[in-house]
C-alpha cells in the first residue's frame, strides 16, 4: 500500500499549468515540521507535491503560501534520463485529498471561512456532502 499523509505549509504559492485539453496541474513544495530534531539536523522535511484536475483547481484557488494543510496522497517515482543519457531520480507526492487545518488569515481575503473541511478529487467530503462556506457564490464552485 503507498500512502502518505502530512501536515504542513505550502512554501510558495501553487504553480498552476493548463494541458492542451485544459485539464489543470498544480505543483508546489510543502514544508512538514520533524517532531523531533537531533543536532545539525533540519527542522522540517520538504515535499514536492502535484495535484491533478478538479483538486489542481481548488488549491489554485484557496491555498496559497504559508497555508496550513493537511495533504493525502501517494509516492511516486519521478525518474527520467535527461538528452545527455544521464538518469536522474527523483520523487513525488500526488495529491489525492487536502484539509484546511486552520481558520483563515485576515490578509489572504481568497481563503475559505470554512476550516477542517476536506476537500477531494471527486469535490466533496468522504460521505458525499460538503458544506459550501459563507460568502462563496455557486459559480465560484469548485464542483
Amino acid at each position: 500500500m503507498n500512502q502518505w499523509i502530512a501536515m504542513g505549509r505550502l512554501t510558495a504559492d501553487p504553480e498552476v499549468r493548463y494541458t492542451q485539453d485544459g485539464k489543470a496541474i498544480a505543483r508546489f513544495n510543502f514544508a512538514v515540521n520533524r517532531r523531533f530534531k537531533r543536532d545539525n539536523d533540519p527542522e522540517a522535511d520538504f515535499f514536492q507535491c502535484v495535484a491533478f484536475g478538479k483538486l489542481a483547481e481548488t488549491i489554485e484557488k484557496y491555498v496559497g503560501k504559508g497555508t496550513k494543510i493537511l495533504l493525502e496522497g501517494e509516492v511516486r517515482n519521478n525518474n527520467y534520463t535527461d538528452r545527455d543519457g544521464v538518469k536522474h531520480y527523483g520523487t513525488q507526492v500526488v495529491i489525492n485529498h487536502f484539509e484546511f487545518c486552520e481558520s483563515r488569515r485576515q490578509d489572504t481575503p481568497s481563503s475559505p471561512q470554512n476550516v477542517g473541511q476536506p476537500i477531494d478529487n471527486k469535490g466533496g467530503d468522504l460521505d458525499g456532502f460538503m458544506s459550501i462556506p459563507d460568502g462563496i457564490d455557486d459559480d465560484s464552485l469548485p464542483f
